[in-house]
């Protein structure tokens, strides 16, 4: 009897136009706090990584540091120590090492 007339006043309501404006709120508060950040930073990383030059000192995701020798179209030649030179794709650089020192 008690479960019947909740049933029967949450099918008798319907969608009223207060709870459409509250959802769309939060997804417009939701887009400018989170969707919006990660796409500008992810840009900004891209950006980075194709203006990436030789001399440069940079982290890769796993962690090393090593100074970039040659860069290519999809690939970039880095050296973490002298004589010893590794290839790595553009997306698996992390970040400028500067960068890193100073957030630290």
């Amino acid at each position: 009897m008690f479960i019947n007339s909740i049933l029967l006043q949450a099918a008798g309501g319907g969608m009223d136009y207060k709870m459409l404006i509250m959802m769309g709120l939060v997804f417009v508060v939701f887009y400018f706090f989170m969707i919006r950040p990660q796409q500008k930073k992810q840009k900004d990383a891209v950006k980075w990584r194709n203006e990436l030059k030789k001399g440069d000192k940079v982290v890769t995701i796993g962690g090393l540091y090593a100074t970039v020798v040659s860069v290519n179209d999809d690939n970039i030649v880095i050296e973490p120590d002298p004589g010893v030179r590794l290839t790595f794709s553009r997306e698996s650089i992390s970040m400028e090492a500067s960068q890193k020192a100073q957030k630290a």
